[in-house]
């Protein structure tokens, strides 16, 4: 059954954790040189994946992912770096940890959300008891 309700917040929730990944990623290269710090546009993704209109579609799950997507829509980008070190390293900690911070907890209020939806779901089946 597919629930809108429901539906949403499984989006949220899967996009929100793929971010923490990339994110972890950044962060875990901070002093390798060369490396690029990624990122992707949350709300673009979800509003693609939710419309259904997904740059690329696979039919199997056999298939190799593009790298940069997602099977859910989100593309990775390339952070533009404030200020780029002498190595080519363009994570910068500060705004790493800040949107990890930010990540985790919008990825709660989701988990939130979607236990709230649950739990009236529930109370309406029980019939208000």
């Amino acid at each position: 059954m597919d629930t809108p309700a429901l539906s949403q917040h499984e989006h949220a929730l899967r996009f929100r954790a793929l971010r923490n990944q990339v994110l972890s990623s950044n962060i875990a290269n901070a002093d390798t040189p060369n490396y690029k710090a990624r990122d992707f546009d949350f709300s673009t993704a979800l509003r693609s994946a939710q419309h259904g209109s997904l740059d690329m579609s696979r039919t199997s799950d056999l298939h190799k992912q593009a790298w940069g997507s997602s099977k859910d829509g989100a593309t990775t980008m390339y952070r533009v770096p404030s200020q780029p070190s002498l190595d080519g390293n363009t994570v910068a900690m500060d705004v790493e940890q800040a949107a990890f911070a930010e990540n985790a907890l919008q990825y709660r209020a989701s988990l939130a959300f979607l236990d709230g939806t649950i739990r009236s779901l529930r109370y309406a089946l029980k019939g208000g008891d």
